[in-house]
């Protein structure tokens, strides 16, 4: 089996060049195709010497993976679906990554990883379990291989699976969008979305200036509990203490994700209570509605209720927005990305 390129750093690549007989400046080169011309193969990195390409391709590939599919919604929401090659006999065998075009914008949300560990009871990727990490390659390959990838104007970490569970595949990644010799991205193009593991969201914070999106989602524990069962090893205090010790007052942002459930989370209590746990902090509230999936006793909040909710966050001092639900009519949207063993053909 073949050693995959995309992911390298140059340095990393320089070792390679170095390995196959090419000078160590063809690290650079190889960058360059890989990052900036989004070449497939290495046959095409023309400024390699024939003989130098040869040997490289003896022991490596450039790695890109191709979408299966691709839908498009009534709103020019478009779903890609990407094999999961590693997917184990039964298993998770593709994942979603969704372009949302929003009039200049485009935005790709992505996926870190083909389903999840957290087990939030009301997102169907996390109903579908964990079916493993992806790599750098494969999360790069979302970027590089859908139809919009050179107009691509910023990208959320919202997609399959919890960014901070995969964290050193997802940092090489934000390395290479945000690096000179990459995409030369600005970090303000860039939103990672955590139910807040802790550990890895410290690593986060100290090693990028990207925004940061917290799912919130109840301010209660126990209320937040029995939604998300990752409040027993990281409760949200314990994410918002450290999330205080960060400067969120300049060019980065943190937003709280809210998804709205009628009758569970969207009375003026759980208004007063979230916002006096915000208190203070420099942020944006973005209420969500819910996307009803099987087995789930509760429906989504209606839009009086959600306005509520906002005016009264509002009036306490609290930014808040009502998102806009994109993409629903293909299973696009926020809590519904669960590859094909949800929805069949996806």
């Amino acid at each position: 089996m073949k050693t995959v390129l995309l992911g390298k750093t140059p340095a990393e690549l320089k070792e390679i060049a170095l390995s196959c007989g090419l000078p160590g400046f063809a690290g650079g080169q190889i960058a360059r195709w890989l990052y900036q011309k989004k070449v497939r193969d290495i046959d095409a990195m023309t400024d390699l010497s024939k003989e130098g390409r040869a040997r490289l391709g003896e022991q490596y590939e450039v790695g890109m993976t191709l979408p299966l599919d691709v839908q498009t919604s009534r709103d020019g929401t478009r779903k890609y679906l990407f094999p999961f090659a590693r997917a184990k006999e039964g298993g998770l065998d593709s994942i979603e990554t969704v372009m949302i075009p929003d009039g200049d914008r485009k935005t790709l949300c992505v996926s870190s990883q083909a389903g999840c560990k957290m087990g939030c009871r009301f997102c169907m990727t996390g109903r579908q379990g964990f079916h493993g990490s992806l790599t750098a390659a494969e999360i790069l390959s979302q970027y590089l291989a859908v139809e919009e990838s050179d107009g691509l104007t910023n990208t959320v970490f919202m997609g399959m699976g919890e960014p901070l569970d995969n964290w050193e595949e997802v940092s090489r990644v934000i390395t290479v969008l945000t690096a000179d010799w990459g995409f030369a991205w600005s970090p303000k193009r860039i939103t990672l979305s955590t139910i807040g593991v802790l550990p890895n969201l410290k690593k986060y914070l100290d090693e990028s200036r990207c925004h940061l999106a917290v799912s919130l989602h109840d301010p209660f524990p126990a209320e937040r509990l029995a939604l998300m069962p990752v409040e027993k090893a990281y409760p949200i205090r314990d994410v918002l203490e450290l999330i205080r010790r960060y400067d969120f007052t300049g060019q980065r942002r943190v937003s709280f994700e809210y998804t709205m459930f009628s009758g569970y989370n969207d009375s003026p209590r759980h208004a007063d209570e979230l916002a006096r746990m915000l208190k203070g902090l420099e942020c944006r509230v973005n209420l969500i509605r819910f996307h009803q999936i099987p087995d789930f006793p509760y429906s989504t909040s209606d839009t009086g209720a959600m306005e509520a909710f906002r005016e009264r966050l509002e009036r306490r001092g609290v930014t808040a927005t009502v998102r806009t639900s994109r993409g629903e009519d293909i299973f696009a949207a926020c809590g519904l990305l669960a590859g094909t063993h949800s929805h069949g053909d996806a």
